[in-house]
């Protein structure tokens, strides 16, 4: 992506985008006229580099409290003081802004990304940056660089294209393979820059990192009002990405260059009546970016040698708590295993398919010879539930609340394509995934025996964190397995309600704690 940009028509007679003069299929359109319309709208030629100020919102992606009652994803902390710094040519990238520390982690930037058990951000000014395939932050301003994982590297190169002079610039480039065709867009209150009346548009897909097809619609001030892709999600799947401008948002720079500063993302389908997902998230990032300067390109985004050394091994520690039940770490997220006599549970599949994959494994090794019968869910935060498709591609029974069912096996246990992605279950899909075998409800408390060993797991009544969370606790060993309570009275008092005796603390966020500690500490938090 960072071949020097020239006009639009001597290269897209070198990428070979079709002309007027050859014949096209039904319903398609010639692209070259339109790119070159819009090209000219917003003066794309005289742009290499562009800085936009101002201030955004974050939305806090897989990390809504209850599905079927949220619209959107949960707001984290107002971004102030927000600067952006997007260099098409170098194909770089800065993001900096101020963000209240201490709740958020230190390696999440806005949408995608979170993940709970990681290092929370300390202070206020954070920074992230990406030059090709490599990405960074930094938090605070003199700390040391740390290395994003490639999935967010890829994605945070996918966003400096996800802009009207970075769509159309990435048209320009050989791989492209620009396509057109039109539809009547319907009036939605303003929404997508559209107006009360239908009005008809173009809109054009490219390629982008040779990899994501990218779409713009195009309205007929020929200003680019919505430009939408997929990215690979291990929870979703293919998942919604786009970015939307109105025409009002257009700022005039001078020298015919007008680019946009209101911003609007969506990360999910933007499904208000969740008449296609039940998850139904979707604003992700947004925000007045007013404060451009066209070609202010900054010093030169160079990769710390620490980035560039970085690498992203997954590793799996295994730590006996009791007689037959291990916990399996090494990461930010734990999973417990849990030996029966005929079988194995395992509590928690988090993050994604090759975490659990190198989990699965290390259970084979340690007991060989019984089957993954059950894999219980805590809840359903996405950084907890990324595995859970990896367990049922293995015969596991799914067990979770009931007010996590109609989510999970209408948007997440599915057969939907996955085409970016895609995992076991999307390879080699089981016909259990429609039938229903694999899936066990918990409403109150739900029991697991077999031998001398027996588990219960039980509802955590309603929390403002997260709606549908569930422990699991072994009365011969005196451990109780918890996701994101260990700080909570809620678990105290869920405790205590229940008459359970514990003596052990196994989180999915950590190591073991003895239960004395645990009430200790609450105490002292008084």
């Amino acid at each position: 992506m960072s071949t020097r940009l020239s006009s639009f028509v001597v290269v897209a007679t070198l990428i070979g985008v079709p002309s007027a003069a050859q014949e096209l299929p039904p319903g398609y359109l010639d692209p070259a006229p339109v790119l070159q319309a819009a090209a000219e709208a917003i003066g794309v030629a005289n742009l290499r580099c562009v800085t936009i100020s101002g201030s955004a919102y974050a939305g806090m992606v897989g990390q809504q409290r209850l599905n079927g009652y949220e619209v959107d994803w949960p707001r984290g902390e107002r971004l102030t003081n927000f600067r952006r710094t997007m260099n098409w040519e170098a194909g770089t990238s800065v993001e900096a802004f101020d963000r209240e520390p201490g709740l958020n982690p230190a390696s999440w930037k806005w949408g995608l990304g979170w993940r709970g058990g990681t290092p929370l951000q300390r202070n206020s000014r954070q920074l992230f940056a990406v030059n090709g395939t490599h990405a960074w932050h930094v938090d605070g301003q003199g700390s040391a660089p740390v290395a994003a994982p490639p999935e967010d590297a890829e994605r945070w190169q996918l966003d400096m294209w996800l802009n009207p002079h970075g769509f159309l610039k990435a048209a320009m480039m050989p791989g492209a393979d620009p396509r057109a065709t039109w539809r009547w867009e319907l009036g939605e209150m303003g929404r997508d820059g559209a107006t009360v009346s239908p009005e008809k548009v173009t809109i054009v897909s490219i390629t982008v990192l040779g990899k994501y097809r990218v779409d713009a619609t195009i309205n007929s001030e020929n200003l680019l009002q919505r430009i939408h892709t997929w990215v690979p999600d291990p929870v979703l799947g293919d998942m919604n990405y786009e970015h939307e401008f109105t025409n009002a948002s257009y700022v005039d720079l001078g020298d015919g260059i007008r680019f946009p500063a209101g911003w609007h993302h969506h990360q999910g389908w933007d499904d208000n009546y969740q008449a296609q997902s039940v998850n139904a998230g979707h604003n992700a990032f947004g925000g007045t970016l007013a404060d451009i300067r066209a070609n202010d390109c900054d010093d030169p985004v160079t990769v710390p040698d620490a980035v560039l050394r970085a690498d992203f091994p997954v590793e799996v520690t295994t730590l006996e708590v009791a007689d037959g039940v291990w916990l399996l770490g090494g990461s930010s997220h734990n999973s417990v295993a849990i030996e029966f006599d005929d079988y194995i549970t395992v509590v928690e599949a988090p993050l994604d398919e090759r975490r659990s994959l190198a989990v699965i494994d290390e259970i084979v090794r340690l007991v060989p010879d019984k089957p993954i019968r059950f894999l219980i869910n805590t809840h359903q935060h996405h950084d907890h539930i990324g595995g859970l498709r990896t367990y049922m591609h293995v015969g596991a029974t799914i067990v979770t609340h009931w007010k996590n069912y109609e989510f999970y096996t209408r948007d997440v246990l599915n057969y939907a394509p996955r085409t970016l992605a895609p995992d076991m279950l999307a390879l080699w899909p089981p016909t259990e995934l429609a039938e229903g075998y694999q899936y066990e409800t918990v409403r109150e408390n739900y029991w697991l025996s077999g031998g001398e060993r027996s588990m219960h797991v039980s509802y955590v009544h309603p929390l403002p964190h997260v709606e549908g969370m569930l422990v699991a606790y072994l009365p011969n060993e005196k451990i109780l397995i918890e996701a994101d309570l260990s700080d909570s009275r809620t678990l105290l008092g869920h405790v205590q309600r229940l008459g359970l005796d514990v003596e052990t603390i196994v989180p999915i966020h950590g190591l073991p704690v003895a239960w004395s500690d645990f009430v200790e500490q609450l105490d002292s938090g008084r």
